[in-house]
């Protein structure tokens, strides 16, 4: 892999580690700020209703998918990659200027929707964006490896996140984290943000889009009428997403308010515990991406959906036992290393499925559409479950939708081998279209 395509990898990972950063702040640091926003009472309903607006930006991901998607194939990844993280630097300082319902009553509730609206946008467009140009700026035979640092990228932002988190709760009170710590990584987030921009402006754009000669020209590139041209792959990828996406939420972004809210752990031990085994996890996640460019993208996705179906009831119910450090991190450990079945290759699994014309929104709107149904609102349905009296009825969800998956990666056609500036247009993609929706 040459210098020119390490750079593009590097630049687009670290705009992508910003904008998980600030996403999944807001997840692991809702348990300090969810009773700022509502008024004092139960703490498991105000953690649902901060939790349920976490889950309005998952809802905004489709739109975000859409708008940014068609920036992407019409304009450019450079140029929907650079949209995307203004959008996340402007909610990331709305976040962090809310009001308190204390201030200004359910305002702050507001200010705190809107920011979530932006992020839902900003990420919606971020994963296609991401995931296209890391594919398309690898070397044929490389694009698994090159493709899995789009999560080293996620879980490098959430390990941030988490690692100031750590920090914070043992070098501030419980009452001042409470109070306004809570904060300060949305400020960090911001102005992370402003630094990715700067380069992201001076970035260099994927050869495969460069060269595409229909770039300038076809009327119906990045449509939803192009998309539905490719309906099939849509759905695929919708699918497919679908045990993926709840899986790995419930191993990264809940695992922390689980094990001290069901496991009855202490919060900086759970923090520590979700630190050690997502470092574990972003470091074995090019390794798999490696293999798959060597035996394909099917067994490692197989593998994922057996493992998730038949283990994670076992899993959960052993973690909310687990006691202490050492047994929780290695059940942790267990849970990731199956996940990474998915989370390796998916990006580039999705990529491949498209033709340049239509890839960035063709990867974007379905997958979004999933995370809106599965990803974002996995732990709003745990924690429903658990308010219900029902909490493992919530392990067979997960097992539930990995098992629907493993009959999609079992159907499916492998990719690897996919020529990305070959992959067939339908016919339908040359229809006029002066608008395009």
């Amino acid at each position: 892999m040459g210098r020119e395509q390490w750079k593009k990898i590097w630049v687009g990972s670290a705009g992508n580690m910003v904008e998980w950063f600030d996403w999944f702040v807001y997840a692991s640091f809702a348990v300090y700020f969810a009773d700022s926003f509502f008024p004092k009472g139960n703490d498991t309903a105000n953690l649902m209703n901060t939790m349920g607006i976490f889950a309005v930006g998952f809802f905004m991901r489709p739109v975000g998918g859409w708008l940014l998607g068609r920036v992407g194939d019409r304009q450019g990844r450079k140029a929907a990659l650079t949209l995307t993280v203004t959008l996340m630097s402007a909610s990331a300082i709305l976040i962090a200027v809310a009001p308190t319902y204390a201030v200004a009553g359910y305002g702050g509730v507001a200010v705190l929707l809107i920011a979530r609206m932006l992020q839902g946008l900003s990420v919606g467009g971020e994963y296609a964006a991401s995931a296209t140009y890391l594919t398309e700026a690898s070397a044929p035979g490389r694009r698994g490896f090159a493709s899995s640092f789009q999560y080293v990228s996620m879980t490098a932002g959430q390990l941030l996140g988490l690692g100031l988190q750590i920090v914070l709760q043992r070098t501030m009170s419980e009452e001042a984290l409470h109070s306004w710590a809570w904060r300060i990584p949305f400020i960090i987030g911001a102005l992370g943000a402003a630094i990715v921009f700067y380069l992201r402006r001076n970035m260099l754009e994927t050869e495969v889009y460069a060269q595409d000669d229909s770039a300038h020209s076809d009327p119906a590139r990045g449509t939803v009428k192009a998309l539905w041209a490719h309906k099939r792959e849509a759905f695929l990828v919708i699918a497919l997403t679908m045990g993926g996406t709840v899986a790995y939420y419930t191993y990264t972004t809940y695992l922390t308010k689980y094990l001290s809210g069901s496991a009855g752990m202490a919060k900086p031990t759970a923090s520590l515990v979700s630190f050690c085994a997502l470092f574990v996890f972003m470091c074995i996640q090019p390794l798999a991406g490696r293999l798959s460019d060597r035996i394909g993208r099917r067994p490692l996705l197989i593998t994922f959906a057996v493992g998730s179906t038949f283990l994670t009831v076992p899993i959960m119910t052993l973690l909310q036992h687990a006691g202490s450090f050492w047994p929780a991190l290695g059940l942790s450990l267990l849970a990731l290393l199956v996940v990474t079945g998915y989370t390796s290759i998916n990006a580039c699994v999705k990529a491949e499925l498209f033709p340049t014309g239509i890839r960035a929104l063709g990867v974007a709107l379905p997958y979004a559409i999933a995370n809106a149904l599965f990803g974002g609102t996995a732990e709003y349905v745990a924690l429903w479950f658990k308010k219900g009296g029902m909490e493992s009825g919530y392990y067979w969800y997960v097992a539930g939708c990995a098992a629907v998956s493993l009959i999609v990666y079992i159907t499916m056609r492998e990719t690897k081998t996919i020529d990305l500036n070959r992959v067939k247009p339908a016919e339908e993609t040359h229809v006029s279209s002066p608008s395009g929706v």
